[in-house]
């Protein structure tokens, strides 16, 4: 068990330890069903642990530039690239850091394919199946007149798949179960089967979190299986994100004041919700912290509140078997995917520091974050 008095506050600490479970269970699905699973860096661009997370994949999947050239530079591999536009101030950068290149729509395939082409580098198509099982209309690709992907429609008109592609994207999922994305096979089967025995690679996307304690690994393989037997040609590739480090770190902070008004208790944390946490407030949700559970009715609620100046920069509620005191440790679990990639500096609030817990106990500081930080970014 983590020292949580010995990590600096605030910091994000990922626990290896933690990590080798999920990264056995990846492996076990990539023996098992022949998939190939790569590591979305939109997730975790944590690349501190790539040596440990390339040991256990087949690659790394890039949004951007940026990230394609982290792929190469620090995992030491080509990158599978998507981004929903490329632009002629990126293309050549991100072409000479992939190896994959999916396209989102027809026209940029027609604008920019030459160009990979001509390097060698396998293009793709991201398709829009209209399934997804997502709720929430920011984070569903298939919401009516969605931006991403081209529908069956789209490719019909255009007289089916342009020449030269070799592969077909969907991503549909998030958070998801693997009779979701049967589902999402069985909707790409029905309107974009006739394109898949002319393409030589099939790309699920992420948000298959195998390694959430309720999802079925067996069933995932069995799923994928039976729709290889079905399409033996295809290298099938799924990307997820939060898989690798679900479950896998905390985000540490300290109460630095208490404010009650109207009935309401917050402690006063040294993070923010709005810029440390953001899917907190966009999904939104509420996290789980170490100790603390749901309040029963009658028992005392505390609120968490942010650091910085925005008045929805809070969360709640939540009991504890004690009242909350100045100087105390509040530790929020499952906070490396997801946080780490979308904090901001807003407000000049500082980013917490980056530590890793080691398999042997030691607590490894990666990197703190000061004004440098901050000034360097605004300039």
């Amino acid at each position: 068990m983590i020292d949580f008095q010995t990590v600096p506050s605030p910091s994000y600490v990922l626990d290896e330890r933690l990590l080798d479970a999920n990264l056995a269970l990846i492996d076990r699905v990539r023996r098992e069903s022949g998939a190939e699973i790569i590591v979305a860096l939109k997730a975790c661009a944590m690349w501190s642990i790539f040596p440990e997370l390339a040991r256990h994949s087949d690659g790394a999947t890039a949004s951007s530039a940026a990230e394609a050239r982290l792929v190469l530079e620090e995992f030491g591999c080509m990158a599978h690239t998507y981004a929903p536009v490329y632009t002629d101030r990126n293309i050549e950068e991100i072409l000479r850091c992939s190896n994959h290149i999916t396209f989102n729509s027809l026209a940029q395939y027609e604008r920019f394919a030459p160009m990979a082409i001509l390097r060698g580098i396998s293009c793709g198509l991201r398709i829009n199946p209209g399934y997804s099982p997502v709720e929430t209309d920011l984070y569903n690709p298939c919401v009516a007149g969605s931006r991403l992907g081209v529908t069956a429609a789209q490719l019909a008109a255009h007289g089916g798949l342009p020449r030269g592609i070799e592969g077909l994207h969907f991503h549909v999922l998030c958070e998801s179960r693997p009779e979701h994305l049967r589902l999402a096979l069985e909707a790409v089967e029905r309107h974009f089967g006739e394109y898949l025995d002319h393409v030589q690679w099939l790309n699920m996307g992420g948000g298959h979190l195998m390694t959430a304690s309720w999802y079925d690994c067996d069933a995932l393989i069995a799923l994928l299986r039976e729709f290889k037997a079905r399409h033996p040609h295809l290298r099938l590739i799924l990307e997820p994100g939060s898989a690798f480090t679900w479950r896998t770190g905390y985000l540490v902070s300290t109460v630095e004041d208490i404010v009650e008004n109207g009935g309401v208790t917050t402690a006063m944390l040294d993070v923010s919700f709005a810029c440390h946490m953001p899917d907190c407030l966009e999904m939104p949700y509420k996290p789980a912290i170490v100790g603390a559970h749901e309040p029963a009715a009658g028992e005392k609620r505390w609120r968490m509140g942010g650091t910085s100046c925005l008045a929805g920069d809070y969360c709640g509620d939540w009991a504890f078997d004690h009242d909350l005191k100045v100087g105390e440790r509040i530790v929020f679990e499952d906070m490396i995917h997801y946080t780490m990639v979308k904090t901001t500096m807003f407000n000049g609030v500082a980013h917490p520091s980056i530590v890793i817990a080691r398999r042997d106990g030691r607590i490894d500081l990666i990197r703190a974050f000061g004004y440098e930080d901050f000034k360097n970014r605004m300039s």
